[in-house]
């Protein structure tokens, strides 16, 4: 059986990222053999990952990318199960690693992402998350991802920690105005720029509980849909981008459509993902399950 030395499970280990212990097994199993003792590894992360996919992954990070000409940008959702994790170093760079590789590549979904080779790595992205998931051993994702390319505009993005992160796309104005929109998207979480940007259920549905309301209130029949209106137009204030009052508005009351309007700019398109949104998480009951185990027990 051939040796294996120290520097053998170093260059193990650089090469796939995985443990130690892990790394020298797979080479006495291999007979010191490292391209054989890599396949065996990637084979067994893939199992592990396999195994590891059913499981929920609320927790994550957002991570963001733009080229130096400011004119191609992506926005990603990476997830896993902990926040622990999500803490990780190597999961991080994962995350930047995924944005960079958007931007640059322009994949058509999920699925012809894994396929590429990562950015700043040595493998595809699915073969990188693979030793990431048996590494780390928790289930890692690429759940979603945006990209914008302008040839006119310029893009600007914010990242709120790691949880929120915006990729905007907008003309005119400058660096600055570009921070202050990623920022109010981030703060505000506007659903459109404007209304026809909306869903028409929503609107509908806003509309259906304010003549409700006005009619449980009293209020005469010929007053109803004038309220509801009212009503509607407000909610669009709300949700839209031009109508919101800018967060940084020194009166309090300047909206987005009139912040843009005094600096001759406009806003093309926005993205804002914010870690876990929509995903259902999976609540522990423990002292409900101590309690069963207990009665499970006497019984």
């Amino acid at each position: 059986m051939s040796e294996v030395t120290a520097s053998m499970v170093k260059e193990l280990r650089e090469a796939t990222g995985l443990g130690m212990m892990e790394c020298k097994r797979a080479l006495v199993e291999a007979n010191g053999d490292a391209k054989v003792a890599e396949e065996q590894l990637r084979i067994k992360s893939g199992a592990k990952a396999n195994k590891a996919a059913s499981r929920v992954t609320a927790e994550g990070v957002v991570n963001a990318y733009i080229s130096p000409d400011g004119k191609i940008g992506a926005v990603v959702e990476v997830n896993c199960e902990t926040d622990f994790v999500a803490k990780n170093d190597d999961f991080m760079a994962f995350a930047r690693n995924i944005a960079e590789t958007v931007s640059k590549n322009d994949p058509a979904d999920i699925s012809a992402l894994s396929e590429m080779e990562l950015v700043n790595g040595s493998s595809s992205v699915e073969e990188t998350r693979k030793a990431l998931v048996m590494k780390l051993g928790e289930n890692v994702t690429i759940r979603r991802f945006e990209r914008y390319a302008t040839s006119t505009g310029k893009l600007s993005s914010y990242l709120h920690g790691t949880k929120i992160g915006v990729l905007l796309d907008f003309a005119g104005g400058d660096a600055e105005l570009g921070k202050d929109l990623s920022m109010h998207i981030a703060a505000s979480k506007p659903k459109s720029i404007d209304a026809s940007g909306v869903n028409p259920e929503e609107i509908e549905t806003e509309r259906r509980i304010a003549i409700e309301k006005a009619r449980e209130a009293g209020k005469p029949d010929t007053m109803l849909e004038k309220i509801a209106e009212g009503t509607v137009n407000k909610f669009l204030k709300e949700v839209t981008l031009l109508g919101q009052v800018f967060v940084k508005a020194e009166d309090g009351k300047q909206t987005i459509e009139q912040l843009l309007k005094s600096k001759g700019a406009t806003v093309t398109a926005f993205q804002m993902f914010a870690v876990g949104e929509g995903i259902e998480k999976k609540v522990e009951d423990y002292a409900a399950e101590v309690a069963a185990a207990a009665a499970a027990a006497q019984n």
